[in-house]
């Protein structure tokens, strides 16, 4: 246990916000099916999953969105770019499909759900949180990122969270304007380029004993 607890805590302490990305290097197809899988198995409210995750690799679709997004380097010298999309709004509809889902993943029946689905409609489709449920879509959003930052650290993949962008021009060229999803939040992921003076800084975090209390 104590060697696995270890290459935890040295992965997030080899892990950091990539400025600069090698081009040239790639991420092989059997990591990146695991950190997809990463993503698939990220925990959500309700287990709802109100996103979706468009993985761009294509260069000419890179090259179109940096300059909507702040013109950072990471865009178009990242392997693989993963902009993170979040549910619109949530419908009873939604709320059908995981129930189903649920009930035949267990094989049991679906009417035995009824109290779990009930709560799901009183809280976020009839509820108040109704009426901010894009801000609860994007708090789920933000597990799922960072989930993946922590599984690509652990397979030593780099990765640099991107908030800024802009969403709706994120929207006009991926498709979404008049979808179900919209753009919440980008992560390139590849591996760092040598050049990168920001690798070998050291990581300033303020001590545990300020940010944890035992109660």
């Amino acid at each position: 246990m104590a060697a696995r607890t270890d290459a935890l805590l040295e992965a997030l302490q080899w892990r950091y916000a990539t400025k600069v990305f090698d081009p040239n290097q790639r991420i092989d197809a059997g990591t990146w099916a695991a950190l997809e899988q990463s993503l698939v198995l990220t925990a959500s409210s309700y287990g709802l999953q109100p996103w979706k995750f468009l993985v761009i690799t294509d260069a000419a679709i890179h090259a179109e969105l940096r300059p909507h997004s702040w013109n950072q380097s990471q865009i178009t010298d990242c392997s693989h770019l993963v902009v993170l999309l979040k549910k619109r709004t949530v419908t009873a509809a939604d709320a059908d499909r995981l129930i189903d889902s649920i009930a035949t993943t267990r094989g049991i029946e679906a009417g035995s759900l009824s109290g779990y689905r009930q709560m799901i409609q009183v809280d976020l489709i009839d509820g108040p949180r109704s009426q901010i449920i894009g801000q609860w879509a994007s708090n789920q959003v933000y597990i799922a990122l960072g989930n993946l930052l922590t599984s690509a650290a652990l397979l030593e993949v780099d990765t640099c969270a991107i908030e800024g962008f802009s969403p709706a021009d994120y929207d006009r060229i991926l498709g979404l304007e008049s979808s179900d999803y919209q753009s919440c939040v980008v992560c390139a992921c590849g591996y760092r380029s040598a050049d990168d003076k920001y690798a070998s800084l050291a990581k300033v975090r303020y001590a545990a004993s300020e940010l944890i209390e035992h109660r």
